[in-house]
């Protein structure tokens, strides 16, 4: 299995943010995370499509968007022509859930669903086969730095064993909460793509963090 570790510029300065994508990119990030907040879906604001746009001349790396907005259909060919490769969203959020996938699927980017951690499985009952990744919240969304709640490892290990029964290859991203001490332990539970906001951009050196984030993954991968 392929690990990938996604910072969530959420938690970087925004006052150089193209410097510091630039900087974790070049620590060995394989995606930059955005978390699009919307002060309705959930009780904050953060970044539209521009920024993204603003972004993508500056790494090749994929773009990983994360829309917390309700609803989510107007926005999703914005952030596709905006330079997005991974589109995600919440259930709640769309009327038709469907749709919402061909919607993504249609613009050229690959699809998420998320669920909170209150939010049941039920949806992947009838959509799983159109889905390229599924991200657990592992922290109630809206706000970053957050702790890890520890009943999402029941969910991705549940997560993991459906997406292993259809054959496919369908991502398991994790969001909320990911730091280097408890990342191996997420990883054994299922999860192969990792979101870090603080755990990365709190630090003096993205580097030596992302390189200490794997070193823990190759332990999680050898247990």
């Amino acid at each position: 299995m392929a690990y990938r570790i996604a910072p969530s510029v959420l938690s970087a300065n925004f006052a150089r943010l193209g410097d510091e994508v630039q900087q974790v990119v070049a620590g060995g990030a394989d995606l930059v995370h955005f978390d699009v907040m919307d002060n309705h879906y959930v009780p904050n604001l953060t970044m539209g499509p521009i920024v993204c746009e603003a972004i993508r001349p500056l790494t090749t790396v994929p773009i990983d968007v994360h829309l917390m907005v309700k609803p989510v259909d107007r926005i999703v060919p914005d952030f596709a022509r905006a330079g997005a490769n991974i589109i995600s969203f919440h259930p709640e959020a769309s009327e038709h859930v469907d749709r919402t996938i061909a919607l993504i699927r249609d613009s050229g980017c690959k699809a998420g669903l998320v669920f909170n951690p209150g939010t049941p499985l039920d949806y992947l009952d009838h959509v799983i086969d159109k889905l390229d990744l599924v991200l657990i919240m592992s922290v109630n969304p809206g706000f970053g730095g957050q702790k890890f709640i520890p009943q999402a490892l029941k969910k991705l290990a549940t997560v993991r064993s459906r997406i292993q029964a259809t054959g496919r290859d369908i991502w398991v991203e994790v969001d909320g909460g990911v730091k280097v001490d408890n990342i191996a332990e997420i990883a054994r539970a299922g999860a192969d793509t990792f979101v870090a906001g603080s755990a990365i951009f709190g630090t003096r050196d993205y580097k030596a963090t992302i390189e200490a984030m794997r070193a823990e993954l190759a332990k999680a991968k050898k247990a």
